[in-house]
């Protein structure tokens, strides 16, 4: 069974720092682009980061580029994402998902496979 599975998601205040990982099950991580996405209550799933199979190339939206940043461990077959310096606004279900294609897309349509989410929860 192929399964994504977030963790490292939690409550924590306005600066603080998360580091989310999404392990691979049935599914070899380095085979893909692997992304990540955020869903904030009430707001459609927005692209956050992604990174290339073999983590050289990494792509961040405007708004946490400078703060977050998304690396991968193709022995461990993970994918993280750290985030620091948290505001409010960053509180969402986070998702990771693979991406069987060449380009680090932005594009939800274009990931093949997608994890069940963790929620991160930023108060002020």
């Amino acid at each position: 069974q192929v399964q994504l599975v977030e963790s490292g998601g939690g409550l924590v205040q306005a600066g603080d720092s998360l580091r989310l990982s999404c392990a691979g099950s049935g599914l070899t991580l380095s085979n893909y682009i692997m992304g990540w996405f955020r869903q904030a209550p009430g707001k459609e799933r927005v692209f956050v980061a992604a990174i290339s199979r073999g983590g050289v190339t990494t792509k961040h939206a405007d708004s946490v580029k400078g703060r977050f940043t998304i690396s991968r461990d193709n022995n461990q077959n993970q994918v993280y994402l750290q985030m620091n310096s948290l505001k409010p606004e960053d509180t969402a279900v986070y998702y990771c998902a693979a991406h069987s294609g060449n380009s680090l897309s932005i594009s939800l349509a274009q990931y093949d496979y997608w994890g069940q989410g963790t929620q991160v929860t930023v108060s002020s």
